[in-house]
């Protein structure tokens, strides 16, 4: 069966690549067909072939052997416990080379307060599960090896023994009662925030739509307005409600700027169908749910200036990322994000333009503000700014 498969799979790549060759008149690159999943396959197959005839061919030499009257030739108990040593030498090798290697692409520190409780967590099941799992499986392989068959002795049946049943009972209980009480008090810490009125947190409302971010700030009055689905438009894509005042003065911006150890708020919504709301160097994870909003508060406590020497990346960024399948375009759904003092942030907010533009104003009925009026400018300098704006209409298309 393995050598047919081997025959119609190379009578397939061949044909194939036949076809392919005939139908264009330059040489076909060769490389290409090493990359191709029916390369793989084939040479599969082939290893799967070689290991079956030495086999054969071996277990023809024990026949051989046998029936001329000879001792057994290889002694397989013998090559199954040398096999288990080995197996045992290089899976533990293999777990010292996945945390020295593996383990230097972790994420750097965590850059939010909590964040540093989410590792404390990480490290400290990581620790256990190592320990256990070096343990037991330094006991599976040494045992596989020490009590191989040697015709000299029987295994001893060993049905029951309650002191052992108590230990590993017990053991892995108390292990995971702790784990799970972290969990919870760390939950509990992250959610059940008790506020305190002299710091209060900055909210920042971040809607969720196939495929992008949309961040609202709250403006002046500190108080994110209301939305209703029902109010979305071509020109109101969030479905902003501007009978609530509380929207008037609300900002949008392209990207997220966050004062340093000042607490945030975000509250999170999602247009369309589910996403996850992501970003890794704070520890921040939450579904945002079509129909309902949901919060997560944490609290920055490294700059993106300081994690650019951490990391040693001139062009280091935060980022907000999309940890929902979501749709063809879920990996280009992201945004940037700055961590950045409270004077830097104060300059940045006042610069941002509200979401409330003349057009939603006479749509809602409210005054329609003048735009100032075009300053005089010399020849040169118009023909500049054309050049600049048409420059910039062609980036953005």
């Amino acid at each position: 069966m393995a050598a047919l498969a081997v025959i119609f799979t190379a009578f397939a790549s061949t044909s194939a690549f036949a076809q392919a060759a005939a139908a264009v008149e330059k040489p076909v690159d060769m490389g290409e067909v090493h990359k191709s999943f029916l390369f793989y396959v084939l040479l599969f197959l082939l290893v799967c072939l070689f290991i079956a005839i030495v086999g054969k061919a071996i277990r023809v030499y024990e026949l051989t052997r046998e029936s001329e009257g000879k001792s057994e030739g290889i002694n397989w108990n013998m090559v199954n416990g040398v096999l288990f040593a080995v197996f045992l030498v290089v899976g533990l090798y293999g777990v010292y080379w996945e945390y020295t290697v593996h383990g230097n692409m972790l994420l750097p520190e965590a850059a939010s307060e909590h964040g540093k409780k989410i590792d404390e967590m990480f490290n400290l099941t990581l620790i256990l599960t190592t320990v256990v799992f070096i343990i037991t499986h330094i006991a599976l392989f040494a045992f596989a090896y020490i009590y191989k068959s040697n015709g000299k002795r029987k295994a001893y049946f060993y049905p029951h023994n309650n002191a052992l049943e108590r230990l590993w009972t017990i053991i892995p209980a108390l292990a995971l009662t702790v784990l799970v009480l972290m969990g919870f008090l760390t939950w509990r810490s992250i959610f059940n925030k008790i506020e305190d009125p002299k710091n209060l947190p900055l909210i920042i409302e971040v809607t969720s739509s196939q495929f992008q971010w949309d961040v609202r700030y709250p403006g002046a009055d500190g108080i994110v307005g209301k939305k209703n689905y029902k109010l979305i438009t071509g020109i109101n894509a969030l479905g902003i409600d501007f009978n609530d005042k509380n929207n008037l003065d609300d900002q949008f911006a392209d990207e997220i700027v966050l004062p340093v150890n000042k607490p945030v708020r975000f509250a999170l919504t999602s247009k369309d169908v589910l996403h996850s709301f992501y970003m890794p160097h704070f520890r921040v994870q939450l579904n945002t749910v079509p129909g309902m909003t949901s919060y997560f508060e944490f609290t920055p406590t490294i700059t993106t200036e300081e994690m650019k020497v951490k990391t040693n990346d001139p062009k280091f960024n935060y980022i907000l990322l999309c940890a929902k399948i979501c749709g063809a375009n879920h990996f280009n759904m992201q945004k940037n994000v700055r961590v950045v003092s409270e004077q830097e942030y104060k300059e940045w907010v006042i610069k941002q333009g509200t979401y409330l533009t003349n057009d939603l104003r006479k749509v809602f009925k409210l005054p329609v503000i003048a735009e100032p009026a075009a300053q005089p400018v010399k020849a040169d300098t118009a023909a500049k700014d054309t050049t600049a704006k048409t420059n910039q209409l062609a980036l953005k298309k």
